[in-house]
């Protein structure tokens, strides 16, 4: 349930500075009553009110735009789930911050387990939603730079109905599938959480490899650690809080009143709770405490999101003491708070009691580090998380995973796993959807039954009809008085030149060979210089006959009557010497595309 923290409330005989109450339905249905902020009597809402809220990205979305529809600049958002992409919307969620890094370095950390133990053939479970996609994204690229194999890609739809229609398909890709590996990652409160709670329960024992949202030391009497015995989970890497342990374990229900502490589950200790009263506690010695509790179905090592919230304590903490130590304008105190309060928590950047550093701009956050978790099975259905090891991104290649190798447990009892071989199949060829064989790729070239080869092929033809068609009329008319004036040999020179020209793009279509991918350059680039050349023939020609007609120009011995075919010859002779010189130190040849479709070789 989402807490708020107080800050700066105003209408309050004792005017606290900070203050945390864990009622916030109150809040969200308008209902202010004396009971909302304990040992406090208030009036009218805070001047500014710090809301957390988590571990779900859906819920912390839905808490923000309620509580800000409700009461608009008067609430800021801390959330302690997961990061997700959408909350750092600014302009949907201006208020919202992320406690939680960015997972950037979870793929390249999953990729380096698996290279270490050699597992090559994964299979992959996520959600089908954006996040699900973008961690795909990231770990195929990871896999493809280290040659591994995916054996299947199962994507959890969030629609229930789509869910339920599809469960057995999901159930049966895993368990017919001849991989022993596969990665799990989404949130804990989705269709995919029920999957994999369906899975194993069903029998399925697999190896699998994870984040701490999925958590199953930490859950409720459903948990059967042989099940989940060698599972590997990824949880951000943060130093221990100091005394934490010895605090909780030190707990006894009688001794405080707190209504926190009736819903812990002391039923290991005999305890019971009223259902209709949280407070009311039976059966409970005095002497009971926590203390053997880490060996039941509670760890007492702190989760992401549990570091997350105790941050998120220590940053509200942090701001609020800053905006006590600048000066406050009584008259736009109650409008500025939580304005100023935004600043300096985007702002806000500290050491927590623990060593670690915290920074609050999203773009200055450094690369989380892993602590990597093995699940072991012992008797009595007794589960416990022992850490096998760490990666960090900031060490070089090679060394960024470390693992206590010495204690390593897996599920068949040794430290042996079977490996399923994989061969990444040639360029020329695709894996079926299995996973199992290799095939050849259909060639695919551009032909003249598709569209752009219609298309091309129609305007080749229709743009040489139609030169042919002028070079017709010129040799019908070929001594007219208006014919021998356009210089007549230029003239068909020209025209032909333009139909090759023309012509010339139908060597584009077709299956590619070598002989034709080098005419396709060449042929092109000779006939379109002789085209050009052409033309400057006869602008040459025309320019000559007028500087002949001024007397005294020796000009006119050099309009001799072969003078036009000379340029012709000269520059079609340039152009075969660049032609020549291109094919004996760049020739052309054939290039594929083999990644752009699955199936065929473009």
């Amino acid at each position: 349930m989402p807490l708020l923290i107080l800050i700066f409330p105003s209408g309050c005989k004792t005017v606290p500075q900070l203050h945390i109450c864990n009622q916030y339905y109150y809040t969200i249905h308008g209902q202010y009553t004396e009971g909302m902020y304990p040992n406090y009597h208030c009036k009218i809402l805070p001047a500014c009110t710090v809301m957390l809220s988590g571990p779900s990205w859906v819920v912390s979305s839905m808490d923000g735009k309620g509580m800000h529809g409700f009461f608009p600049y008067q609430i800021l958002q801390l959330t302690y789930g997961p990061f997700h992409p959408t909350l750092s919307d600014r302009e949907q969620f201006p208020f919202l911050y992320q406690m939680a890094p960015e997972d950037t370095s979870l793929p390249m950390a999953m990729v380096s387990l698996i290279l270490h133990f050699s597992w090559n053939w994964v299979g992959l479970t996520i959600s089908d939603n954006d996040q699900g996609i973008q961690f795909l994204s990231y770990l195929r690229t990871e896999m493809e730079k280290n040659i591994l194999c995916f054996a299947f890609v199962n994507m959890i739809s969030q629609n229930i109905y789509l869910y339920m229609s599809r469960a057995e398909v999901y159930y049966n890709q895993i368990l017919t599938s001849s991989s022993n590996v596969v990665i799990i990652y989404g949130e804990t409160d989705s269709t995919l959480s029920v999957s994999f709670r369906i899975w194993t329960s069903r029998g399925i024992q697999r190896i699998w490899v994870t984040t701490s949202q999925f958590d199953v030391t930490t859950s409720k009497s459903d948990f059967l650690p042989e099940l989940f015995h060698g599972t590997l989970a990824f949880a951000h890497h943060h130093a221990e809080i100091s005394g934490f342990k010895n605090f909780f374990q030190s707990k006894n229900p009688l001794k405080y009143s707190d209504e926190y502490l009736s819903r812990l589950e002391w039923m290991n200790f005999n305890c019971g709770v009223l259902a209709s009263m949280w407070k009311t506690l039976r059966n409970c010695s005095s002497n009971s405490s926590l203390e053997w509790l880490i060996a039941q179905t509670f760890d007492m090592t702190f989760s992401d999101g549990s570091y997350d919230i105790y941050n998120a304590v220590y940053t509200t903490a942090h701001a609020a003491h800053e905006r006590l130590l600048q000066p406050m304008d009584n008259q736009e105190e109650h409008l500025s708070n939580c304005m100023k309060m935004k600043s300096l928590i985007r702002k806000t950047h500290f050491i927590n009691p623990v060593g670690d550093r915290v920074n609050m701009n999203q773009k200055e956050k450094l690369q989380p580090e892993y602590d990597i978790f093995q699940i072991w099975n012992f008797p009595n259905g007794l589960g416990l998380k022992v850490k096998i090891g760490m990666f960090s991104p900031y060490f070089p290649h090679g060394q960024q995973l470390h693992l206590y190798e010495d204690i390593l447990e897996w599920a068949t009892g040794s430290r042996q796993v079977d490996v399923d071989q994989c061969v990444k199949c040639p360029e020329d060829q695709y894996a079926n959807a299995e996973q199992i064989h290799c095939f050849d790729k259909t060639v695919s070239s551009l032909t003249y039954e598709d569209p752009l080869g219609m298309a091309l092929t129609l305007m080749a033809l229709c743009f040489t009809a139609f030169t042919s068609v002028v070079l017709g009329v010129f040799i019908k008319h070929h001594d007219t008085p208006l014919v021998k004036a356009n210089n007549r040999n230029l003239s068909y020179t020209l025209l032909v030149s333009l139909i090759f020209c023309f012509l010339c793009p139908l060597l584009f279509i077709g299956h590619p060979n070598a002989p034709k991918c080098i005419l396709q350059q060449i042929t092109f680039g000779v006939v379109f210089s002789v085209a050009v050349s052409t033309v400057l023939a006869k602008t040459v020609t025309v320019l000559l006959a007028f500087k002949v007609t001024i007397p005294g120009r020796r000009i006119r011995y050099y309009l001799i009557p072969r003078a036009s075919n000379f340029i012709i010859g000269i520059c079609a002779l340039i152009q075969i010497i660049l032609c020549a010189i291109w094919l004996g130190v760049s020739p052309p040849f054939i290039e594929i595309d083999v990644k752009s479709e699955q199936s065929h070789i473009i």
